[in-house]
């Protein structure tokens, strides 16, 4: 066997002390297995972690905010200066194009949200400070005192990682140390991601500790080191299979867990808008089951189609879309495997097949774009079922025959990440929007007018969560600072304590440029000012 790449353990790349066997990444287009061999970690390697993270999780909860922003800044500007490297092993592990996806969207996507945690931090924004002087009480947002673990997808090589996305970003930037678990699915990119923050972090002054990663490690030791009390939260992005079975492990021992588990997106197109402009609209659809070969959590996997001469138009028109293109590349045999067994679940509910349905020929990991229909009753009948995900380019579309039928529609729905609507310019769309959206807008995070929902802006009022079992709690965003921060905090309340042994976010003087809510009322002034 070829010797192992090293794993990153309290400061440093060392050689994996228990290795439990070794994987390689692989070429999707191909099937074929492509750069070096990574370990398997076993118990030793993820104890080892785990006590190294503890033993400087208070040490990093006291550094100034300043030294943490520099380190996300540095390291944001070494990824910035890598991206040629980053960009070639993120396609060759994931056939993602390197231009627009990788080099154009993700990558910068990546280093923009270090810097926006790098601005959040060394504003405090993310504290939240809160003061009472009546009551001598004061209270904001701070560190867990204990470490952070981050699950990374397969389908975000970069803004997503876990060892350089929103999730590490906030974790770093709530100042907890982070314990990364990279996805097998790009090895090698996540170990060029964490030498560069490995780099940024030692030059930053920070423990070196504070940053760790690991390849691999079996499901049972995962489960294992999420219900271990000594964590303090963890992050995870992945399949609700997996996601749902480290909750029941973390609960148990009373870890939070924020975890983003699957959606279909609900998009509903409104009668008017269909009359106004249906063939763009398909083309519109078709465009965004595409892109990524549909492999977004945000892919619009549900389609509600009024049962008109407009929508059967609409119909026809994303069904040659559907038809003509050419088979999609997945990440991986297990998405493939999942496809396959998601689009059968679909057709066994009374699901018809429209278009696709089958793998491609040839080497790699392939399937065909796949566009699907049943009756808005038989839908709601077997709602629980309809709803599951088939992740990839593929859409189910539902025929409604009224509004009413429509409103009973998103009255069924699941919590989801995304719901859209889609109406006409001229307003005549309105009084069904108005039927669809109460009920639509209590099972969705965002709620979207007008365009498909697989963009998502990384910008300080965007919510990439929602409703269970879209996510594990409805309170909290992935992205988007200062809020994917507070996923990483703790509330801590301080009374009659003396201001010099304040954080100083709620001492008496101003914090520049932070909005603190003192007795009542948003000032950036300090205490006792009338300002």
């Amino acid at each position: 066997m070829s010797a192992l790449e090293h794993v990153l353990i309290a400061g440093q790349w060392t050689a994996s002390v228990d290795a439990q066997g070794s994987f390689r990444a692989a070429d999707p287009t191909q099937a074929e297995a492509i750069g070096p061999s990574f370990p398997v970690s076993g118990a030793a390697d993820l104890e080892a972690a785990l006590a190294a993270a503890s033993a400087v999780a208070v040490e990093l909860a006291a550094v100034p905010a300043a030294q943490i922003a520099d380190f996300l800044d540095a390291y944001a500007a070494a990824i910035d200066a890598d991206a040629d490297t980053l960009v070639a092993l993120a396609h060759a592990e994931t056939a993602l194009p390197t231009e627009p996806r990788l080099r154009s969207v993700e990558l910068p996507r990546a280093s923009g949200q270090l810097r926006q945690a790098a601005k959040a931090a060394r504003s405090h924004a993310w504290t939240d400070p809160v003061i009472d002087t009546a009551a001598g009480l004061r209270a904001h947002r701070a560190p867990l005192g204990k470490p952070v673990l981050i699950f990374g997808p397969n389908n975000f090589p970069f803004a997503f990682n876990a060892i350089a996305g929103s999730d590490f970003a906030s974790a770093i930037a709530a100042r907890n140390p982070v314990i990364a678990k990279a996805h097998p699915s790009h090895p090698a990119t996540s170990q060029r991601l964490a030498q560069l923050a490995h780099q940024a972090l030692l030059a930053s002054g920070l423990p070196a500790a504070a940053v760790q990663m690991l390849y691999h490690f079996d499901n049972a030791l995962g489960l294992k080191l999420a219900g271990d009390a000594r964590l303090g939260a963890i992050g995870f992005t992945g399949s609700r299979v997996g996601g749902l079975a480290l909750k029941v492990a973390a609960d148990k021992a009373g870890v939070p867990i924020y975890a983003e588990l699957s959606s279909i997106n609900p998009v509903f197109m409104l009668p008017g808008v269909l009359a106004e402009r249906g063939a763009a609209l398909a083309q519109e659809l078709f465009n965004s089951c595409m892109m990524g070969s549909g492999q977004f959590c945000t892919n619009p996997g549900i389609v509600i189609v009024p049962r008109n001469a407009d929508g059967d138009a609409f119909v026809a028109a994303a069904l040659k879309h559907f038809s003509e293109a050419t088979p999609k590349v997945l990440f991986s045999q297990g998405v493939q495997q999942g496809l396959e067994q998601g689009v059968a679940t679909l057709l066994g509910a009374g699901a018809e097949l429209l278009a696709g349905g089958n793998a491609g020929d040839g080497a790699g990991y392939h399937y065909q774009p796949t566009l699907l229909s049943v009756d808005a009753g038989t839908f709601i009948a077997h709602a629980e079922v309809l709803q599951t995900e088939a992740f990839g380019p593929v859409s189910l579309l539902v025929r409604a025959d009224d509004t009413a039928a429509m409103a009973a529609l998103a009255a069924s729905f699941e919590g989801n990440l995304t719901g859209t609507l889609y109406r006409a310019a001229d307003g005549c769309d309105d009084d069904v929007w108005q039927a669809i959206a109460p009920a639509l807008r209590t099972r969705v995070g965002r709620l979207i007018a007008n365009k498909m929902p697989t963009g998502v802006a990384v910008s300080p009022a965007m919510n990439h969560g929602g409703p269970y079992p879209s996510t594990s709690h409805p309170g909290f965003t992935a992205v988007g600072m200062p809020a994917a921060i507070h996923r990483f905090t703790a509330l801590h309340s301080y009374d009659g304590v003396p201001e010099a042994l304040l954080p100083v976010e709620l001492r008496d003087a101003a914090v520049a440029g932070l909005q603190r809510l003192i007795d009542g009322r948003w000032s950036d002034a300090a205490v006792g000012t009338s300002a």
